[in-house]
This record gives structure tokens, C-alpha cells and sequence, in this order.
């Protein structure tokens, strides 16, 4: 489970990242339902964690604007379970996206210093009259 607050209307949650030498930072993230990636950091955190370089990538915004950015790969503290991801490489606060969110609940309270927590969902029903 992973809790987190509301602070001036972003829902904030703190995650561990751990880099290539044993390097450890505690990231304040705002969680992005329009983000599709796990979790966006910093080109100077990268940096300061060496993390590993896999390749360029690219993202269309909400305003149709293309960006390029470099993609990473890094070790994140995640429900208390250690998580390999790939880190988007971003000048702008870091992120928390919907891959890191999947197969999770999320619930806020959208108010000032109102809670979020973030709980793990049970695996769906194997029932063989449900269709897909």
C-alpha cells in the first residue's frame, strides 16, 4: 500500500529510487493518470543515481506537440517490493504514470492535505461464465 497526500490540487506520493551503485533518493512525485509511462525523472537525479541508459523515446502531449526524451532504467521501492521500470527522462516534476499504477486502486481525496492511498487489487476472477 502506498499513501499519499493532496497539496495544491496534485496528488503527491513519495517512492524510493534506488541507482546502479546502491544510491538511494526519496522522489516526491505527482500522480499523472494522462501519463502512460511508470515514473519521470530529472536529467540531474539520472544523473546522481547513474542509471542506465536504453534508448530515446518519444510521447505525443495533450497539446499534439511531439517530445523526444532519453529513457532509463532504474529500481523503485514499490509496495515494499522492489520494482524494475523505465524512467522518462524530464526537466519537469517528477511523475508517477499509469504503468506504475497498474493493477492497483487508487483513491483520493481531492481537497487540501486530503489522503491517498494507493492499494494493490486483488487478481481478477478466473470464472468461466464472465466474458471478456
Amino acid at each position: 500500500m502506498i499513501r499519499g497526500v493532496v497539496t495544491r490540487y496534485e496528488g503527491i506520493v513519495r517512492l524510493p529510487v534506488f541507482g546502479r551503485r546502491g544510491q538511494r533518493e526519496v522522489v516526491e512525485a505527482v500522480v499523472d493518470t494522462g501519463y502512460d509511462g511508470f515514473l519521470t525523472l530529472p536529467p540531474t537525479m539520472i544523473r546522481e543515481l547513474e542509471l542506465e541508459w536504453l534508448s530515446d523515446g518519444h510521447a505525443i502531449l495533450a497539446d499534439g506537440s511531439e517530445c523526444l526524451f532519453d529513457l532509463y532504467e532504474g529500481e523503485v521501492l514499490w509496495d515494499r517490493r522492489r520494482m524494475l521500470i523505465r524512467i522518462d527522462a524530464s526537466d519537469a516534476t517528477p511523475l508517477v504514470g499509469m504503468r506504475l499504477l497498474e493493477g492497483f486502486e487508487l483513491t483520493m481525496q481531492v481537497r487540501q492535505e486530503g489522503p491517498i492511498l494507493i492499494k494493490r487489487m486483488k487478481p481478477p476472477s478466473k470464472d468461466p461464465r464472465r466474458r471478456r
